[in-house]
């Protein structure tokens, strides 16, 4: 079977709405956690640790749906060259190619 390159392009975008969803729901179960007195069983540093680690996956599986939609999706902000489809494939929200990520 050959895939399209629409058929990858959908394919990331359902990856990637899947991860925001799942991002989100765990920054809401964390929320309440935190609320909690006890905070759900969780150490406090940790916890924020965690809330801040969901943040970032909602607002990078955010940014890069909006990149999709803008159609600057899979390309890289720094040189500007494609993302292999294969990077996009292990990191959807990647927004350098190796290159540049290894540069810093």
């Amino acid at each position: 079977m050959t895939h399209t390159l629409e058929d990858r392009t959908e394919a990331l975008r359902e990856l990637l709405e899947r991860q925001f969803q799942e991002h989100t729901d765990q920054l809401a179960a964390l929320t309440v956690h935190s609320r909690q007195p006890d905070h759900g069983g969780h150490d406090p540093d940790t916890l924020r640790r965690l809330i801040e680690v969901a943040q970032q996956g909602v607002a990078a599986t955010a940014q890069a749906l909006r990149r999709m939609s803008e159609g600057t999706y899979g390309v890289c902000d720094r040189c500007g060259q494609d993302i292999p489809t294969a990077r996009l494939e292990i990191l959807p929200s990647a927004r350098c190619c190796v290159p540049c990520q290894q540069r810093g």
